[in-house]
């Protein structure tokens, strides 16, 4: 009989981050430092999903991520799912939800705006309903998208 199935040991404590699109799980380690974690990262890209046809998954021990780290996630893939896992028990699972405003993480794409030419903290408001992430900067109002959004 064939082996169809990759075994992969189950978590004791930490957390897995599921339904990431597939096109942004290296963006999604890279945005939490997981490219350089000293603990177990487990990572799958373009697996199969009922939801969403391909997805990503990234499993990490003995780690649980602060909400700054959250919106990153649900910045870079609005769909993703939080699942908190200790002693081998699922504890919690939520899905990620953007706040309706980001300060700090992301980079005005502006050249022009004063957050890129002072030492000034960024703050965007999300915009709301938009199909695709959208956030307006509080100090220039011009608009970042995901294709255009850099993170700091």
């Amino acid at each position: 009989m064939a082996k169809t199935e990759l075994i992969v040991s189950a978590l004791e404590n930490g957390t897995v981050i599921d339904h990431i699109a597939s096109n942004e799980v290296f963006r999604v380690l890279q945005l939490l430092n997981l490219d350089k974690s000293q603990d177990t990262v487990y990572m799958g890209s373009n697996l199969d999903s009922k939801k969403l046809g391909k997805k990503g998954i990234i499993k990490v021990s003995n780690r649980f991520f602060a909400p700054e780290e959250i919106n990153k996630i649900a910045l870079a893939s609005p769909n993703a799912t939080i699942i908190e896992i200790r002693n081998f028990e699922v504890v919690s699972k939520t899905k990620v939800a953007l706040p309706e405003e980001i300060k700090g993480i992301v980079k005005c794409m502006n050249p022009n705006c004063i957050t890129n030419h002072e030492v000034i903290e960024t703050a965007f408001t999300v915009v709301p309903h938009s199909e695709s992430v959208k956030l307006k900067c509080r100090f220039c109002e011009k608009f970042t998208t995901k294709e255009n959004m850099a993170f700091k």
